[in-house]
């Protein structure tokens, strides 16, 4: 009787209790059995590969997905029929990596469509719909204008006003999904100053991010889903980052970062003085040899981004010289890059690296068109070929090479990215956040792709904000600040320490 009680007590306390669910689509079985709570002022970290099954899950409890079996109960109660509108009432919000704003909209106005109700022809308080607005704000410690426009926000902003949405609403349960994906260090740690004052108020919060170590610092409780199961739920100091890549992906990964020294070759790209005001580049100088990999490290706003797209002819450089293996070449475009034998994989994949509504063979193509064309016409079957052998050789994981790439994972869509490049064969391979929103059993992937092209003879340069990918990935570390390359740093002398220092103009 007591211990009955006991449960009882426990099971009031949760917020949220999703017992035993599952889900299958088209007969696949996405979530098998799968059990989550979460306690009141609690961060509890849902982590997994892409695949797991944790967008589902998210699904489910905010009504956008029905469950086959199993029960969500909130505050103790079985809630009978889950739908979008049912989960708002019941204090349930869900804040995106791209938040749902209208861009046309003022702060203000955004708020307000989530909270108001009443008819079209209803009398409109603007001065009230403004204060409550700033209401909000102020009491997640936020100042923000609420008459400024949302498409004039930076993206922390627009998550910020999402924050505030939730929380008018009076959500008790928010779930954050890769909350960080797009932030620098300094906006993580405003946001993480704001989840920390929705736990004060008792804010139960479900976050989701592949980046451990914010998990490590933020989360109470981590719960690992792989394969549609519920491998573990573990209080946060009783597992290691290790404990939890192993339980991710069901093996030891004996390297996330499978660095291995190999003899460097000749010079395949010099850069000297290469400045571009349009870009703020300023008078860059640096080498990088046949089976290196260059690590170019800095802070948000370094120019570590716009030195890539000059050196690839998207803004093409104003003043100093670039010479591919020992001559000299004039790059005003990318058609000029690629000629000279440098492919570049931008940091947004989805926006700029891959065409998400055409196929993995369009899309492994794209770049190199004339190796499978004949008078003008793609030749679909050469094509297809093409990008079967990359499919198997970069171990894409994906049902046809017809299949459009926007129904792989974040990681495979990467893998199809490079592929478009490699196709081009190229001497030089620029790749710009090459595993940025990719599982941890992904990222071990796309380095051991890196490493076996270095080991090819191609050069690489890779630019990571993440500074254990570019220390376990380079073989020497560029630091850039405020546009220009303010040190170069040998692997064997490398550290968080220094690399950081420089970056930060010490």
């Amino acid at each position: 009787m007591v211990a009955s009680a006991r449960r009882l007590s426990r099971v009031a306390a949760l917020l949220l209790d999703a017992r035993n669910i599952s889900k299958s689509f088209a007969g696949l079985r996405a979530l098998d059995r799968v059990s989550f709570d979460l306690r009141p002022g609690e961060v509890h970290a849902l982590v997994g590969e892409n695949g797991a099954g944790k967008s589902t899950l998210i699904k489910i409890m905010t009504g956008a997905e029905h469950a086959d079996a199993g029960t969500l109960i909130v505050d103790g109660v079985p809630v009978a029929h889950v739908d979008p509108h049912t989960t708002r009432e019941l204090g349930i919000a869900a804040i995106y990596q791209q938040p749902a704003l209208f861009p046309d909209l003022t702060v203000a106005e955004n708020i307000a469509l989530s909270l108001e109700r009443g008819g079209p022809w209803r009398r409109i308080d603007r001065k009230a719909r403004t204060r409550r607005a700033s209401e909000l704000l102020q009491r997640i410690g936020v100042t923000l204008d609420p008459d400024r426009l949302v498409g004039d926000l930076t993206m922390p902003e627009q998550q910020v006003v999402e924050i505030a949405k939730a929380i008018g609403a009076e959500a008790r349960i928010v779930i954050m999904d890769e909350p960080t994906a797009s932030l620098s260090d300094r906006e993580v740690t405003r946001l993480f100053a704001v989840i920390a004052r929705l736990r004060a108020e008792g804010v139960g919060i479900v976050y989701i991010s592949h980046r451990l170590e914010e998990i490590a610092a933020i989360a109470d409780r981590i719960t690992v889903l792989r394969d549609g199961h519920t491998v573990a739920t573990r209080d946060r100091g009783d597992v290691t980052r290790a404990d939890v890549i192993r339980m991710m992906v069901g093996r030891e990964l004996d390297a996330v970062f499978p660095k291995r020294d190999i003899p460097l070759g000749e010079t395949a790209l010099e850069v000297t003085n290469v400045s571009n005001a349009r870009a703020g580049v300023r008078r860059v100088s640096l080498t990088v040899r046949r089976g290196e990999i260059l690590g170019i490290a800095g802070l948000v706003g370094s120019g570590r981004t716009q030195l890539a797209e000059t050196i690839f002819g998207l803004t093409p450089a104003e003043d100093g010289a670039i010479a591919i293996e020992g001559t000299p070449v004039q790059i005003q475009s990318p058609a000029d890059a690629i000629r000279a034998g440098i492919g570049y994989v931008p940091e947004d994949r989805r926006q700029h690296g891959v065409v998400l509504d055409m196929s993995v063979a369009a899309n492994a193509s794209l770049a190199s068109l004339p190796s499978v064309s004949s008078r003008g016409l793609i030749q679909r079957r050469a094509e297809s070929k093409r990008a079967q052998e990359y499919v198997e050789s970069l171990r894409v994981k994906t049902s046809s090479v017809d299949a459009e790439v926007g129904s792989l994972s974040g990681g495979n869509q990467q893998k199809v990215a490079l592929a478009r490049w490699l196709a081009t064969r190229p001497s030089v391979l620029i790749l710009d956040e090459p595993t940025q929103g990719v599982d941890v059993g992904s990222k071990a992937e796309i380095h051991r792709l890196m490493q076996e092209l270095a080991e090819r003879g191609m050069a690489i340069i890779m630019i990571s904000s993440e500074l254990p990918e570019i220390l376990g990935m380079s073989d020497r570390i560029a630091v850039m600040v405020a546009g220009t390359i303010v040190t170069t740093i040998p692997r064997a002398t490398a550290n968080a320490d220094n690399v950081m220092a420089a970056a930060l103009g010490h």
